[in-house]
């Protein structure tokens, strides 16, 4: 694919779920947008082994948008970052069509991998604000990220995550047992965990006076007896 139709794709993309966005001469203003190019371009660069060359575009990149993506991560049709300020793609990351990112998420690895160091994000994954993905390892098709997770183990498909460490709250649009919270959609588990930790505490509480009642009782009956 060309530059020109890079650049069409992305003002549909954006038009499409930005409403914010009310012409296109304002997606040329959207650091997603310049991002984006960017890393089309850097992207190439990479692919041909000139990596000084592809590190430079990315990095002047990186300085306008505030989005680092790699330019050799490997990234579909479709992507779109939503504001975009702190996101960062990593190396080995592989991002399908359709894929969503909000402000502030990392697509990075743990430091202790070799070779394939980042996630892979099949098609129409989402991932919410300040959210991070660490390590080399799939996110399903479909699968949502809840904002500020951190996720460190691969999900299935049609999934959604949240929490840290992230833990999977629904599967195929069915909430996993123990999370009955839903906090627009996506389930709350620690705040469930917190209460269901509040309500075991109630009741060790009730036990605890009843024992105590019991043992005054008894001690005054010993003292009436003698």
């Amino acid at each position: 694919m060309g530059m020109i139709s890079y650049v069409k794709e992305e003002i549909q993309v954006i038009r499409e779920r930005d409403p914010a966005i009310k012409s296109n001469m304002e997606v040329f203003l959207y650091p997603s947008f310049k991002a984006i190019i960017a890393y089309r371009m850097a992207h190439k660069l990479y692919v041909r082994k000139h990596y000084f060359l592809a590190r430079w575009v990315s990095q002047r990149a990186v300085r306008k948008t505030g989005i680092e993506i790699h330019p050799g991560a490997k990234i579909g049709k479709g992507l779109f970052i939503d504001h975009g300020s702190g996101v960062i793609i990593g190396e080995t990351a592989e991002l399908g069509d359709n894929v969503t990112l909000y402000q502030g998420v990392t697509l990075g690895g743990t430091g202790k991998e070799q070779g394939k160091r980042h996630p892979t994000l099949k098609d129409n994954v989402m991932v919410s604000a300040g959210a991070k993905v660490l390590g080399s390892f799939t996110i399903g098709e479909n699968s949502k990220i809840g904002a500020g997770s951190v996720v460190l183990k691969e999900v299935p498909p049609n999934c959604t995550v949240v929490g840290v460490p992230g833990r999977i709250v629904k599967r195929d649009d069915v909430k996993i047992p123990r999370s009955d919270m839903d906090q627009i959609h996506l389930p709350d588990p620690i705040t469930s965990d917190i209460r269901e930790l509040q309500a075991d505490n109630m009741r060790l509480h009730r036990r605890l006076r009843e024992m105590e009642k019991r043992r005054k009782s008894e001690e005054k009956q010993e003292e009436k007896d003698k």
